[in-house]
């Protein structure tokens, strides 16, 4: 008897460890419309723009869905029209500020990455 209880207790326990994570958005991997949201918040979009870079987006989460067997470059490629698409879709003002973000966000990532990205210039594209 004491084991069964054992046994239960230590089912429970690790049980309570497991986690179901698959509710959640992977880290740099968000729906189309909280990437509009996250854009919108940032750089105060109008409802045109907020339409424009949600059809934006969507192509793109198609389009990578379509890359999974692609190369890196490919993949890079592919980030680069869409960069530039976007940049149409944003004033001079927005463009500026979104800019200065995703430099902000490679820096985030070189330094969690040990150097990595962050070694690149800080640069509009990650061509250099």
């Amino acid at each position: 008897m004491k084991k069964l209880i054992i046994a239960a207790l230590l089912v429970v326990g690790v049980s309570s460890f497991a986690q179901n994570n698959s509710d959640r958005p992977q880290r740099g991997n968000f729906s189309p419309e909280k990437r509009v949201e996250r854009l919108t918040t940032q750089l105060n979009l109008d409802a045109k723009q907020q339409e424009q870079v949600k059809e934006l987006y969507a192509e793109q989460a198609k389009n990578r869905e379509a890359q999974k067997g692609f190369s890196r470059e490919q993949m890079q490629e592919e980030r680069k029209k869409t960069d530039e698409k976007l940049k149409t879709i944003l004033t001079p003002e927005q463009l500026k500020k979104w800019e200065a973000n995703q430099a902000e966000m490679r820096q985030r990532m070189g330094n969690r990455q040990g150097g990595g990205m962050g070694d690149r210039p800080q640069g509009g594209n990650m061509e250099n």
